[in-house]
């Protein structure tokens, strides 16, 4: 009977559920590679500890392994409820969270450090299975990462979306992959989420069939659109269409490095300005860039509460031991 610790999180509304022990053993290689035995051998697991009836569609999973660069902390394998991410913005910060928690516990049952007490700032790296995280955290909620190079792919690509028309986007990498759209004529209230993701749905659609991809023919597989913010104090309001059609209530770090990269591309952010981007919930994320030769370099900022802590149990006679798969 399986047993696997768990750590759930919100960071700006969106859950992370991370793996802390009790996972499968994914050998050795690099975390691209261990993510794939995962994908491979072992994709009972994500759809157990993700799926209903013990997670939810909305849920991205972040599974915890050996890192293979000893500068690192940990190794994270990101997934959802239909497969398996590159990187997942709101899921570091909501690790970040998860590894201050453990590390607290663990001291104050050596008696290290007072019940009441804060651990001090710190900075530390994560290894994803599309490079290195620089991760820093503030000792209480507030993380901000260091994402991996990001970039815009192709500009001013255009789509004919049955029921609407042509729609013109920007194919860019954070992470992962997205088509980011401004001008849509959708808007971006919390109340028109179903007709905000039959929308971005049926854009994806659209990128499929006309054979739109990113580099290498990779697939593109997060939808972003864009509108003004509800909050005057931020730059714009997002709406981000999953893989596995839930939709983010964070702004979605990855998405948002995307932006990034498109507004730094257009020269319409300088190396260091903030970009306050605010999600369909209201919930906000600070960004900035630096650039490295010829890479942009995003640091996204957000915060990340603990939710539960609990032990997923297995059961062998269970019918839906494994989870519904998807």
């Amino acid at each position: 009977m399986p047993h696997i610790s768990v750590f759930d999180t919100h960071t700006g509304g969106e859950p992370t559920r991370v793996a802390y022990r009790g996972g499968p053993d994914l050998g050795t290689g690099s975390l691209a590679e261990r993510r794939e035995r995962f994908r491979t051998e072992f994709d009972h697991y994500r759809s157990a500890i993700v799926n209903e009836p013990r997670g939810s569609d909305v849920m991205v999973g972040a599974l915890l392994v050996p890192p293979t660069d000893p500068s690192c902390r940990a190794g994270v394998i990101f997934f959802n409820n239909v497969g398996y991410l590159g990187m997942c913005g709101h899921g570091t910060i909501g690790v970040a969270a998860v590894l201050h928690h453990v590390e607290w516990s663990e001291r104050h049952a050596r008696g290290e450090e007072a019940e009441d007490s804060i651990s001090p700032p710190g900075e530390f790296r994560l290894e994803t299975p599309v490079g290195i995280i620089d991760v820093s955290f503030d000792g209480e909620n507030r993380v901000t990462l260091d994402n991996v190079p990001s970039w815009r792919e192709r500009g001013g690509v255009t789509v004919n979306v049955p029921g609407h028309g042509p729609v013109t986007g920007d194919v860019a990498y954070g992470g992962n992959w997205f088509f980011l759209v401004s001008n849509h004529g959708q808007i971006l209230d919390v109340k028109r989420t179903e007709e905000l993701t039959a929308f971005a749905t049926r854009i994806r659609e659209a990128l499929v069939r006309n054979g739109v991809t990113g580099r290498d023919g990779a697939e593109i597989d997060h939808v972003e659109l864009f509108g003004p913010p509800a909050d005057p104090r931020n730059h714009s309001r997002n709406f981000v269409l999953c893989p596995g059609l839930a939709y983010d209530r964070s702004p979605c770090g990855t998405g948002t490095s995307a932006k990034i990269a498109c507004l730094a591309a257009d020269g319409k952010l300088a190396p260091g300005e903030i970009w306050r981007q605010e999600s369909i919930v209201g919930s906000v994320f600070e960004a900035s860039y630096r650039r490295d030769c010829d890479a942009i370099i995003p640091s996204i900022t957000g915060t990340a509460y603990m939710n539960a802590a609990a032990t997923l149990i297995l059961e062998d006679n269970d019918p839906f031991q494994w989870g519904i798969r998807r």
